[in-house]
């Protein structure tokens, strides 16, 4: 059968107690929903559906690029009322899986096996074990084991509060049938709600097969209703990035403070330290290691460099057997060749650095082409920008350019030409020669410093 998705993200989430919508709430630096969004593009369905309702302008703008059809619900009337406003655009051929838009750690995996678990004529139907199911919809079962009916809280009586299997909201039923069973709610419930869960006992009269699927752990249905949960959230996400990643052979030093916010492939033997923030799409080739306290975001990182502490590397390439840091900053464009060394306090952007360079000490390179075995002493700058327009600056290979100089661009160091201390130089200089700029040293007689009047 066709899949169609139907996630639900109207909740307004008061218990936020944020002018941000519930489902715009950040987990790995992005929204809940669009965590949602990844894990129901991965079943390929044939189209997926966001119901949306409070915030929902600004939900449908901070989600703009996604591929998804928006369905607003007016009024918030209950679960069911919700997939409701999503049935006219769904064939009657399809199956329908219902997803939350604040329930992110969910896997493809399981939901695949969920949807197999349905058809034309049977629900599946995910639930979960819980010690402490305060809060959940219970899943009534026969004394033969099959589910009979969900029972939400509000309306359970202290018996049916006592069953530790909960509902997780998560259900796939043929479009089909479902459309029927959702004309047909009523509200006569604690909640005055039209309930979704009200279509399993629906589909029991009518001896509907309900397949139920107990989800392997409920920290993968946890959904987020308020900051503490959100804090959980995250907290399991860090723990199932930084699993899979010491499953792929990395050495963590502490699985706990690392936290993976988009795709990170690894080599062999990389080791990460402490406090390490990944985001975007990061690529660490063989043998890698990341100091404390450093924060990357999509780069790409060759074989045998090494990252010292309290690094920021934004949207670069960075070659094999390089050293870069502690407290080196790259921002976008920029790139590295084999074996540059890149030391404290220096600033790399939009530049690109030849085989062997070295810039170890309080400098910026700001838009400049830097050859192979330069030497950039502590202190040099790169002038780039007037104001308006930024020009760019060439060293040419083998050239020494000494402490606290700056290169006035657009302007290109020759070849093995080096640089005084000091100077400050505003024209093309040759290859192969010493150039440099310095006003003559002047000492005056007589000179007093001020002294403050007492």
């Amino acid at each position: 059968m066709p899949l169609s998705i139907v996630i639900l993200a109207a909740g307004q989430g008061k218990r936020m107690r944020s002018d941000l919508p519930k489902v715009l709430q950040p987990l790995a630096g992005r929204p809940l929903l669009s965590h949602v969004i990844a894990t129901a593009r991965e079943l390929e369905p044939s189209a997926i559906q966001v119901v949306y309702g409070h915030g929902g302008d600004r939900v449908r703008t901070a989600l703009a690029a996604a591929p998804v059809t928006w369905v607003l619900q007016a009024e918030q009337l209950g679960t069911g009322h919700a997939v409701a406003q999503a049935m006219p655009q769904v064939d009657d051929r399809d199956l329908v899986l219902v997803l939350y838009g604040d329930v992110p750690l969910i896997r493809a995996d399981t939901l695949r096996q969920l949807v197999a678990l349905a058809g034309p004529k049977r629900v599946a139907l995910l639930t979960m074990e819980l010690d402490d199911p305060a809060g959940y919809g219970r899943i009534v079962r026969s004394a033969r084991g099959e589910v009979q009916r969900i029972v939400e809280e509000k309306d359970a009586t202290a018996r049916v509060q006592r069953i530790r299997e909960g509902n997780t909201g998560v259900l796939a039923a043929p479009a089909k049938l479902l459309r029927r069973w959702l004309a047909r709610l009523r509200t006569n419930n604690a909640q005055g709600e039209l309930y979704l869960t009200d279509i399993v006992a629906m589909a029991v009269k009518e001896k509907i097969k309900v397949a139920p699927l107990v989800v392997a752990s409920p920290a993968e249905v946890q959904g987020v209703n308020d900051k503490l949960q959100l804090a959980g959230v995250e907290a399991a996400y860090r723990a199932r990035r930084a699993r899979e990643l010491m499953e792929a052979g990395a050495t963590l030093v502490d699985p706990t403070r690392v936290d993976v916010r988009g795709p990170l492939v690894i080599g062999r033997d990389v080791e990460i330290d402490v406090n390490v923030v990944f985001e975007g799409t990061v690529r660490l080739g063989d043998r890698v290691r990341i100091g404390p306290n450093c924060v990357i975001r999509d780069t790409e990182i060759g074989d045998d460099t090494q990252v010292f502490p309290n690094c920021v590397i934004d949207r670069a390439t960075i070659g094999p057997a390089c050293n870069i840091g502690p407290f080196a900053r790259f921002r976008p464009s920029s790139k590295l060749a084999r074996g540059v060394h890149i030391g404290n306090f220096v600033e790399v952007k939009n530049s690109v650095l030849g085989e062997g360079s070295k810039s170890n000490h309080l400098t910026y390179l700001g838009d400049a082409v830097v050859g192979a075995k330069v030497n950039v002493g502590a202190g040099t700058i790169t002038c780039n920008y007037d104001g308006v327009n930024k020009s760019q600056t060439h060293i040419d290979d083998g050239a020494f350019i000494g402490s606290g100089a700056m290169l006035v661009a657009p302007v290109r160091i020759g070849a093995r030409a080096t640089i005084g201390a000091g100077s400050v130089i505003t024209h093309d200089t040759p290859p192969d020669k010493l150039t440099l700029e310095r006003a003559k040293q002047v000492t005056i007689d007589g000179w007093q410093r001020p002294t403050k009047k007492t």
